[in-house]
């Protein structure tokens, strides 16, 4: 489990890819303090396991499921990612609740600037699109965000500098793919209000039984 704040930018030393599966191994340093073989971390806010861990550096397996829902291995050695460690429950939670469980990709369709801001059109799915509201939050590329317009074919945030800064988000252009992934509470909400046959569950009857 993550919060989406990232901690700091690492840079790919390699990507061995085999068919649609890979191992990356990623130049870091603030995130290997404490961290063991077979732990968690997100990488571009996808959830990948350390099998390998040295000094600067450490790898991890990109299995193909992996690499279909998301941006890991169009990486080239020298990109930049998002790095953090998995979440502690001993202190404050500044993002919101982030999986590594990507839901897809988006293409960024529009990037300009507001003062200090940085606004990001996204362009994402219908599959995606359901779940962004506005206000709402999504990881993209790992990076918890605050959810500022949606629209049927895209959504947009506000970016303020710090983030722009110590995140890859500075970096990004007009059509790049970023990792997505949607606020987990409506998808479980969704899901538990869904009958055995796949329907909603609300109805004229259930609100009237229940004092609606």
């Amino acid at each position: 489990m993550f919060t989406g704040i990232i901690e700091e930018t690492g840079t790919v030393r390699s990507v061995k890819t085999s068919g649609h599966s890979a191992v990356v191994t990623v130049g870091a340093s603030a995130v290997l303090d404490g961290l063991k073989h077979g732990d968690s971390i997100a990488v571009n806010g996808v959830c990948l396991t350390v099998v390998t861990l040295e000094e600067g550096f450490f790898s991890a397996d990109i299995m193909h499921e992996t690499a279909a829902r998301s941006n890991l291995l169009k990486m080239n050695v020298g990109s930049t990612v998002n790095l953090e460690s998995a979440m502690l429950l001993n202190g404050r939670f500044g993002g919101h609740i982030v999986t590594g469980h990507i839901d897809g990709t988006g293409v960024i369709s529009k990037v300009w600037k507001d003062e200090n801001a940085v606004w990001f059109t996204v362009r994402a799915s219908p599959a995606i699109l359901r779940y962004v509201i506005d206000k709402g939050s999504i990881a993209i590329d790992g990076v918890s965000l605050t959810v500022a317009g949606v629209t049927e074919n895209d959504f947009s945030v506000s970016v303020i500098p710090h983030t722009a800064q110590n995140t890859t988000l500075g970096e990004k252009r007009v059509g790049d793919t970023v990792n997505l992934e949607n606020d987990c509470v409506g998808k479980y909400v969704e899901k538990l209000l869904r009958t055995p046959g796949g329907q909603s569950g609300i109805s004229k009857e259930f609100l009237a039984r229940y004092g609606f």
